[in-house]
């Protein structure tokens, strides 16, 4: 048996032509939505991401002003630059790129942001919200994946989903996110992690598996229930290259699986976008 794929690559394409068109709608009205973006220090990598973000809001319609500060900025620098954006009404989305040098502390800085603004969906009051069942940006990775499952019609509702991993960027607000009462949730969630044991025995039994761990290849094809559907959500890098949780040979036990490559990372960006508009949308109507 070899798994149906689940790129995330159409998924993205829905979400953000759907963005394109709430952009104009704006510009009709005559506001140019902004997503601002600060990089602290040379990672290659953050700096790429950066530059993706950026391309990905000019060919959308929006501005993307952007603050590029050295690795050697202060923990009041960087506050205050976030302070900046977060009070600057032609400002409509904030993303400051993790992770920062070592010596920064970023929850700190985080929580000087408009949670409004926050596009991440990572400001603790967000976090909040999302316990709450309450309106605010979502976490990208967690939406995206809740859109991933809607979007190829994997029904959630009143079937089992087992995450493995806890952390606060993915297995915990996915958690949330799936258990809520909608349609495209209503999950009996369970969070499993590697500080478990026997983690496989609730991984065998899952007709929906996440993996969240960051464990390059920990899931492995005797811990898939076969015809189950998996969702790679965590990797870790090598250089450039990427780890993904999921072996690729659980494509032989699963009856629906994301790729290594081109997965739940589109539907991350794609979910960024949607904040920002819908951040966007909110001041406008404000």
């Amino acid at each position: 048996m070899s798994a149906r794929l689940l790129p995330g690559g159409p998924v993205a394409e829905s979400i953000l032509a759907d963005v394109s068109d709430r952009v104009r709608v704006l510009k009709d009205k005559g506001v140019t939505p902004a997503l601002a973006t600060i990089l602290v220090g040379d990672d290659d990598a953050s700096a790429g991401y950066i530059r993706i973000k950026q391309r990905q809001a000019a060919d959308l319609g929006f501005v993307s002003p952007h603050a590029h500060l050295p690795a050697s900025t202060t923990q009041a620098e960087l506050e205050r630059t976030i302070a900046d954006f977060s009070t600057d009404p032609a400002v409509h989305g904030l993303l400051a790129q993790h992770p920062v040098p070592g010596h920064l502390d970023y929850d700190k800085a985080l929580a000087v942001m408009d949670p409004d603004k926050d596009v991440d969906g990572m400001h603790p009051v967000n976090m909040g919200r999302l316990a709450l069942g309450l309106p605010g940006p979502l976490p990208c990775t967690p939406a995206g994946i809740e859109a991933l499952l809607a979007f190829y019609d994997i029904p959630v509702a009143g079937r089992e989903v087992v995450i493995l991993g806890r952390g606060a960027t993915l297995g915990r607000p996915l958690a949330m996110l799936l258990a809520q009462k909608r349609p495209t949730a209503n999950a009996a969630v369970t969070v499993v992690h590697t500080g478990v044991k026997d983690w496989p025995r609730y991984t065998q039994r899952a007709e929906i598996l996440v993996a969240a761990a960051g464990v390059p290849g920990i899931i492995q094809p005797e811990h898939v229930r076969p015809g189950s559907t998996v969702i790679g959500g965590g990797v870790r890098y090598e250089g450039r290259r990427l780890l993904p949780d999921v072996d690729e040979s659980c494509a032989e036990v699963a009856g629906a699986i994301t790729p290594r490559l081109g997965g739940v990372g589109p539907t991350t960006v794609a979910m960024l976008f949607r904040n920002a508009i819908t951040a966007a949308e909110r001041a406008t109507e404000a």
